[in-house]
């Protein structure tokens, strides 16, 4: 009897708490009520990131050149390699100063490429080497071109790039030994294993002019200058860089004024001027790679590219 008499009032008690908790529940969902509605939200189309992307066309470039291996302090001979290359970028175009006929042009692209000379079919002769070189890295060409109808233009560039090489040298199993330097192949060997399959930093500069056929094809041709580096030393590789972009700042603002005063002359005028201070900068890194600063040569190849690239 008493325990059903407990069993009764723990009822009641169990009854009553529920009922307070259920009140103190529903005023809570009034107080803090939440309404969860999407219209709140602002438009997800705000939520994009552009990365210089906008407007721009995919494509796709295949190209293939002659090659000219060397270094400044190596007196071996090489073996002229070919060149194979991809190219997977972004292509953006716009109407510039102002006029109907001028257009810019921008090309940013990762690339994947191979010199050897087994894509020329030479092979060595006497105590030439052999070379097979992979190389990946990433680039960008701009230059101002020439609309010469609906879609047809002509865009007279300039490109540079930064790379990561892998070199595999191979050398001859006879030699024939110089007498007035007996120990000239050995010196040359030992400073090209520094290379030899290992992957080293490097840079590029090119220049060339873009044929705009119809509105999805371009054809390439152009002139590359590159160098890899025996080894990166960071501070000193900057330095020269940032003297190099000083320049071409400097060239940037007198280019201005040409297309302000004569804008038909503009595009000419861009390509031979950041040409050349590219071409004069590569002579000068061939005994410094990091000119002006105190360092080795590099290796450098000198490439004659001609190519298709696909726009979509």
């Amino acid at each position: 009897m008493n325990y059903f008499k407990l069993l009764i009032i723990f009822l009641i008690v169990a009854s009553t708490t529920s009922i307070i908790a259920q009140k103190d529940s529903t005023k809570t969902e009034e107080d803090w009520d939440w309404h969860w509605n999407w219209d709140d939200m602002d438009d997800w189309g705000d939520w994009s990131v552009d990365f210089g992307l906008h407007k721009s066309r995919p494509a796709i470039s295949l190209q293939y050149g002659l090659a000219d291996l060397s270094r400044n302090d190596v007196q071996s001979q090489f073996v002229d390699p070919n060149l194979l290359e991809f190219k997977l970028g972004y292509i953006k175009e716009r109407k510039a100063w102002e006029t109907d006929y001028i257009i810019k042009h921008n090309y940013q692209f990762l690339y994947l490429s191979n010199e050897s000379n087994n894509l020329s079919g030479k092979e060595a002769v006497g105590n030439e080497i052999e070379s097979d070189m992979w190389r990946f890295g990433l680039g960008k060409l701009s230059g101002y071109g020439y609309k010469l109808g609906e879609s047809a233009t002509i865009i007279p560039y300039y490109a540079s790039g930064m790379n990561w090489s892998n070199i595999d040298f191979k050398y001859p199993n006879i030699l024939t030994i110089d007498p007035l330097d007996p120990f000239a192949y050995d010196k040359d060997r030992d400073v090209l294993n520094l290379y030899d399959e290992s992957f080293r930093f490097g840079t590029s500069s090119e220049g060339g002019i873009r044929f705009k056929l119809i509105d999805h094809i371009m054809l390439d041709a152009g002139y590359e200058r590159s160098i890899v580096f025996q080894r990166h030393l960071f501070w000193k590789w900057a330095g020269s860089a940032v003297i190099e972009l000083a320049a071409q700042g400097l060239l940037d603002g007198f280019i201005s004024k040409v297309f302000e005063s004569s804008p038909a002359a503009g595009p000419v005028v861009n390509f031979l001027l950041k040409n050349a201070l590219a071409y004069g900068l590569y002579e000068l890194r061939q005994k410094k790679m990091n000119w002006p600063f105190n360092t080795e040569a590099p290796v450098s190849y000198d490439q004659f590219k001609f190519g298709v690239t696909f726009v979509f």
